[in-house]
């Protein structure tokens, strides 16, 4: 009963096993047939026994339905035995026709072949004719690129470059040349930037080398454009010259127009040699690196260098030479040089676009200005001579008025020629010093003897000289003052000349130069002609005669003043009545020193002349009484330095031209030796102006007197005691010299 029942469990698991078999894809069967060998142990045979079960009923049912459709199969075969025949004729058939068919198309499939390699050539030859004419074009920009680097047109070469780089090399960039190309023009871009610096390093010592001949030709231009103007104003100075007459001295006015006819001739003649800056320099090594840094996108180095390179180049120029205040050529050649400079720059500045600009050349030029002024001013103070101070001055005119047409500020260099013109005027009045030494030196110092009419005329002609008596009088006559008074006037007017160069071209008005006129001669006067005079008197061999004429001279020089006015008024046409013109006062100033230097050396003259007779050596005996009587002579001299013969003595000053003989006779007077002995050597000493060598000799001749009359003296006991007193006072006073004489 058991077995019957477990057999009746299993039956259905085992149908729902094979139902899944059939009906389960066979990658799934594994895991069904594992539950079959997972249940009881006879389960494996009752499935077994199963499985045949269905098997059975399957092959039943195939039976079945093969044979319903038996007789249709019998059918289909019974049909292809019968179209067998037919087939294999067919296939005879085909053969041969594809036989045929084979034999006929050989030909065709040759001919074929050709052509398809013909048209795969035709393609092959159209692309390489399409890349061809891609490349052509690349090619062609680079041989040109070759061309402009060979024949140096290197801008020209940088624009090829970019033209390549940004259309051609993108059309052929694949191609392994284009790359070497595109490899190559980094390379080449360097060599242009070295070449074209190269070029402008070529170009800066180019334009150095050549400054001084750009400055020359720039200031040649410079003058040429002012010569009209120069031309009109000194027509003008001719037109109010052409009546200029000073007491018959007229000014040469006809040499003047000679000389400026010749100078319009030779500016007439030069006028076709001056050259331009661009004649001079070739700026095209600037401009083309310029455009090849601006193309390479490095304007800025470009910049930098350059003004770098100015900068060295403008304080090498700046530097003078140590000689250059030896000759006109060295300044000369110091400001062409500096013209050179600037002009070059400032072509820079208005052809370039910002190479350089305003601001950098008003800084330039502003550091050079300040060093040319300080260079100017060392050296021009080396100069000793007139004419080279008034070369200069010309020179620093030109100078100015080139460079101000470049449109550089030249006031201070205005400024600086009023110093330069203080030092010309020093060095005019250091010249006309010894033209007044040399003057004084030939004057005989007596009136000038003229004796005709002709000789008469040549001094008037010479010196403003009106006297009417002195006209009325005959020949022979003598003019009042002496020989050198008509060159030392002539001389005054040279002077006037010379100082009015000076003031010529210096932008000034007639008025400026009016009153620089005045105090020059001013000057000239009262510091140059007075020390001069001064010196003069002071001589040794001047004698009294002497200065008598001397002062007749320096009062009809006085009075020659107004007439110097006149002729200062004439040069510049500037009244006298106008507010402020100075006017010469001469040498007023020193007529009262002439006096007291002539009164003082009187005084003095015969102070030593009065010394000298007393102790002159022919002179072998004094008395008393003679000492009395020379003693009244010396207290009238006293008496006229105390009556102030010439004003502006202070206090005693004439007096002490006597000082030594009032104390030597005071010691004689009084007969003090006790007091002089005691006290010699002593600052408060009452005699101390008497030397004991002096007063030795004068007691040994009053001495000797003594000793004549000792035939009385014996009967008078006072002369004997005085006497003894001399003797005595002798002893002392050769003790005294011999102890100077020793300690000496």
């Amino acid at each position: 009963m058991a077995e019957n029942s477990e057999s009746l469990g299993t039956v259905p698991e085992h149908e729902r096993i094979l139902q899944e078999i059939e009906s389960t894809d066979t990658a799934c069967v594994g895991p069904t047939l594992r539950s079959v060998y997972d249940d009881q142990p006879n389960a494996h045979k009752k499935f077994m026994e199963k499985l045949d079960a269905c098997i059975r009923n399957h092959d039943k049912e195939i039976e079945k339905m093969c044979n319903f459709h038996h007789q249709g199969f019998v059918d289909a075969i019974t049909e292809l035995l019968k179209v067998r025949t037919d087939a294999e004729k067919l296939k005879v058939q085909v053969t041969d026709t594809n036989r045929r068919f084979q034999d006929a198309g050989k030909e065709v499939i040759v001919h074929t072949e050709d052509i398809i390699r013909c048209r795969i050539q035709q393609r092959n030859i159209t692309t390489v004719v399409e890349k061809l004419q891609l490349c052509l074009p690349v090619l062609e920009m680079y041989s040109k690129l070759k061309e402009q680097m060979s024949a140096k047109r290197y801008y020209s070469a940088l624009k090829t470059m970019e033209q390549l780089e940004n259309v051609y090399f993108p059309w052929v960039s694949q191609y392994r040349f284009c790359q070497l190309m595109i490899e190559n023009l980094p390379k080449l871009r360097e060599d242009i930037k070295e070449i074209s610096m190269s070029d402008l390093k070529d170009f800066l010592e180019s334009i150095r080398k050549h400054s001084d001949k750009i400055g020359e030709t720039a200031m040649k231009q410079a003058q040429h454009q002012k010569t009209f103007s120069v031309s009109l104003q000194k027509q003008n100075k001719m037109k109010f010259g052409k009546n200029m007459y000073i007491n018959r001295d007229r000014i040469p006015e006809e040499r003047n127009e000679t000389v400026l006819k010749h100078s319009l001739e030779e500016e007439d003649e030069n006028e076709e040699e001056v050259l331009t800056v661009q004649d001079l320099v070739d700026f095209s090594p600037v401009y083309r690196c310029l455009h090849i840094y601006s193309v390479l996108g490095d304007e800025e180095t470009f910049e930098n260098y350059y003004r770098k390179q100015r900068k060295k180049q403008a304080r090498l120029v700046l530097q003078p030479q140590s000689n250059m205040h030896e000759t006109v050529d060295g300044y000369r050649r110091y400001f062409t040089q500096i013209v050179g400079f600037f002009v070059v720059e400032d072509h820079i500045l208005h052809v370039t676009q910002g190479l350089v600009t305003r601001a950098y050349t008003d800084e330039l030029w502003n550091m050079a200005l300040s060093k040319i002024i300080a260079v100017l001013r060392a050296h021009s103070s080396y100069c000793t001579d007139p004419d080279l101070v008034l070369e200069l001055k010309n020179l620093i005119v030109i100078f100015a008025d080139t460079l101000q047409g470049y449109g550089f500020p030249v006031n201070r260099l205005f400024d600086l020629l009023f110093e330069i013109r203080d030092q010309y005027n020093e060095t005019l009045l250091k010249k006309w010093a010894g033209v007044f030494r040399d003057i004084f030196e030939e004057d005989n110092y007596s009136p000038i003897p003229v004796v005709n009419e002709e000789e008469y005329k040549i001094v008037i002609s010479k010196f403003p000289f009106q006297d009417p008596d002195l006209e009325k009088q005959s020949f022979p006559k003598k003019f009042p003052m002496s020989q050198s008074v008509p060159h030392i006037y002539i001389q005054v007017k040279e002077f006037i000349y010379a100082s009015l160069k000076f003031s010529e071209s210096l932008h000034r008005s007639s008025t400026e130069i009016d009153d620089m006129l005045r105090k020059s001669t001013n000057l000239l006067l009262t510091r140059t002609l007075s020390s001069c005079l001064l010196n003069l008197i002071r001589k040794p061999h001047i004698g009294l005669t002497e200065l008598v004429q001397i002062i007749i001279n320096t009062t009809h020089l006085e009075q020659a003043c107004k007439y110097l006015e006149d002729f200062i008024t004439n040069i510049t046409n500037i009244s006298q009545e106008t507010v402020h013109t100075t006017r010469l006062y001469g040498l007023s100033t020193f007529k009262g020193k002439v006096a007291q230097t002539a009164c003082m050396s009187a005084c003095q003259h015969l102070s030593t002349s009065l010394m000298q007779m007393l102790l002159d050596s022919e002179l072998k005996q004094i008395s008393m009484g003679a000492v009395q009587q020379f003693n009244l002579d010396v207290i009238q001299c006293e008496l006229f330095a105390s009556s102030e013969p010439v004003p502006g003595f202070q206090g005693d000053t004439l007096q002490l031209a006597f000082i030594d003989l009032r104390q030597l006779l005071d010691l004689f007077m009084v007969w003090d030796w006790s007091t002089y002995l005691a006290d010699y050597g002593q600052p408060a000493s009452k005699y101390l102006r008497v030397n004991p060598n002096t007063a030795l000799t004068l007691l040994e001749k009053m001495k000797d007197t003594s000793k004549k009359n000792n035939i009385f003296a014996q009967f008078r006991k006072n002369d004997r005691d005085k006497q003894k007193l001399i003797e005595t006072v002798v002893k002392q006073l050769r003790s005294l010299v011999n102890g100077m004489s020793q300690h000496m």
